[in-house]
């Protein structure tokens, strides 16, 4: 079974290509954590908004990592962060074209 890490918090940008540009290093860094799979990168400009839906391999990697994570965000001064870790259900994800694989 695989696990979600879903994150979101208040930040007033960069977004997009901006965004990409100044968080090139850290994706890179992400591929490097324990137990993780994949990462969509997920912004609103409108509501400044940023965060991600992580997939792990377990649900104590996909722990361990928020935890960092957290600590990594308050360090830039983001400390109302939004997260939760949720089983997948493979079956339906399937049904659904769910990049799970």
């Amino acid at each position: 079974m695989s696990y979600v890490l879903q994150v979101d918090f208040k930040m007033n940008g960069p977004f997009g290509d901006e965004m990409a540009e100044a968080f090139t290093d850290l994706a890179k860094s992400i591929n490097e954590e324990d137990g993780f799979i994949w990462k969509i990168w997920t912004e609103n400009p409108e509501t400044n908004e940023a965060g991600g839906i992580y997939m792990f391999e377990t649900t104590e990697t996909a722990e361990k990592y928020l935890d960092m994570h957290s600590k990594r965000l308050a360090s830039f001064g983001v400390t109302d962060i939004n997260a939760k870790v949720f089983a997948i259900n493979s079956k339906l994800t399937e049904i659904t074209k769910g990049p799970i694989k």
